[in-house]
């Protein structure tokens, strides 16, 4: 059996990585990681070269990624007897792209040699490159793995200090700590490997303590109708129901009595229609509008250069009970291969076909901030911009609040529209602001400075949410005001100590 695994250990690594995803939301199976983080760092510490350390983790990572990001897929179901054979490419590429960003970390860690140092690196190292894949080929960071922690707010709540990339460090050195024992096998080992764990758990769980109960929670007299139709997403775009649906987000939205609403909230493109040159769709459109209050909504606006040309942009439109355009907002961060195509023009003959089928949306200005009579600033973002830390909002020019206008229809009854979920509260703890979160098939909710939830429209349930705004926090949150600066000081200074002990004679 042990011959076995010393010669099949890269496909171990590989299941490991792909059983591990269970720590993800939705799932939670946290103890898991106890077990194939340890393996990971063992494995990677008995390898005899940075080449093998390399392919441990990267194996692992191309677990974790191909069925950690295996929901991406379901889009393509949506139109499967065009898109449907691309499915499996999808988790061969997830797997082998993102895979790099644990096998450079793993190959990294190896050049310390001292089991305690790469220990120290290990972690360090996986959070930089969780950093990097921000941003590299327009980023994506999802499932990071401070998340595995957010079936608890209390859990979260040092994310207001250190960032959620603070919070996937102190995740990898108390998960990674056991593999310490299994190398050594002696007190020195045990005793490392306790106390860390038991730190961790308890700074984690004090802190959450102290933030949640310290700092009181308030509700403003703002109150919002947050409206979910629950359209399959078959149906969104289907011309026979266009009509259909723009009418029912009408009817949900004048459902209950509209006198003492402020805001009317839809979700992304919930609006079928162009409103700003379609106007006899805004005049219908009216009866959605509170008396003195506003609808917020998601739509498809066009820019046009001339009689033939124009640009789409992913827009969220604010309109008054008379059904003027009072502002807008143009998504600026743009979906790679959803929302547009990268190098389009080069792309191969029979690929083409394909990347028809997607749009070349332009992007708008980042952090635009609205600012409506008698009603606190605030901004928007639309979709996955959300996923990005330290990015969803101008420290010098701060809102209030945020509107997040998402449709995770694409990916039906999957733990994409959970794990969104999930980085939407990250979010909203990191800056300590509040998130209105609005889906069209959900799930759809007023998230407060805490990371607390609204009463939730749950995934592919219809219906309205009335909710009293949470009123802002007095003071800024510590990572607020130094952003990612927090988090990559720590990993850099455990890489130094990391550094110390690897020259350090034994």
């Amino acid at each position: 059996m042990l011959n076995w695994l010393a010669t099949h250990k890269k496909s171990l690594c590989f299941a490991i990585g792909a059983i591990s995803v269970l720590a993800l939301p939705p799932y939670y199976v946290f103890p898991l990681l106890f077990i194939s983080i340890s393996y990971l760092l063992f494995s990677i510490s008995k390898a005899d070269s940075a080449k093998k350390a390399f392919a441990y983790g990267y194996w692992f990572g191309f677990g974790w990624f191909a069925f950690g990001l295996s929901w991406i897929g379901n889009a393509l179901l949506i139109d499967a007897a065009a898109l449907g054979w691309l499915y499996p490419i999808t988790l061969f590429a997830s797997g082998a792209f993102f895979g790099l960003f644990i096998g450079i970390p793993a190959a990294l860690t190896h050049y310390f040699k001292k089991a305690y140092a790469q220990w120290l690196a290990f972690a360090a190292l996986w959070v930089i490159f969780e950093w990097i894949r921000s941003f590299i080929l327009t980023g994506f960071p999802w499932n990071l793995m401070g998340s595995v922690l957010s079936f608890s707010p209390l859990l979260l709540q040092s994310v207001s200090i250190f960032g959620t990339y603070g919070l996937s460090l102190l995740v990898l050195l108390g998960c990674s700590a056991p593999a310490l024992f299994f190398i050594y096998r002696n007190k020195k080992s045990i005793y490392i490997c306790t106390t860390t764990i038991i730190s961790i758990c308890a700074f984690i769980y004090i802190l959450g303590q102290q933030r949640t109960k310290s700092i009181p929670e308030k509700t403003s007299d703002i109150t919002i109708r947050l409206v979910q139709p629950s359209i399959p997403q078959t149906m969104k775009w289907d011309k026979a129901s266009l009509e259909n649906n723009f009418l029912e987000y009408i009817r949900l939205s004048k459902s209950q009595p509209l006198d003492n609403i402020d805001f009317v909230i839809w979700g992304e493109t919930a609006t079928p229609y162009p409103l700003d040159i379609e106007t006899q769709y805004r005049e219908l459109i009216t009866e959605a509008i509170p008396p003195k209050g506003y609808l917020i909504t998601g739509l498809v606006r066009y820019e046009f250069e001339n009689s033939y040309n124009y640009h789409p942009l992913n827009s969220m439109f604010i309109l008054n009970k008379q059904g003027e355009i009072i502002d807008f907002y143009d998504k600026s961060h743009l979906v790679p291969f959803g929302e547009y195509i990268p190098l389009r023009r080069f792309l191969p003959d029979w690929i083409r076909p394909v990347t028809q089928t997607i749009s070349d949306f332009k992007p708008g200005k980042p952090h635009k901030l609205f600012h409506l009579k008698n009603y606190p600033t605030f901004g928007a973002l639309i979709c996955y911009e959300i996923i990005f830390p330290a990015q969803i909002i101008d420290r010098s020019n701060k809102p209030q609040f945020l509107v997040n206008l998402t449709n995770d229809g694409w990916y039906g009854d999957s733990a994409g529209p959970h794990q969104h979920l999930v980085s939407t509260q990250l979010r909203a703890i990191e800056e300590g602001i509040t998130i209105i979160r609005v889906a069209n098939t959900g799930i759809s909710t007023v998230i407060s400075p805490f990371g607390k939830f609204s009463p939730k429209l749950q995934l592919n349930q219809k219906g309205i949410l009335d909710v009293s705004l949470p009123q802002k926090l007095s003071t800024d949150t510590l990572y607020g005001k130094y952003g990612n600066l927090i988090p990559l000081t720590l990993c850099f200074l455990n890489i130094l100590i990391a550094f110390i002990i690897y020259q350090k004679k034994s």
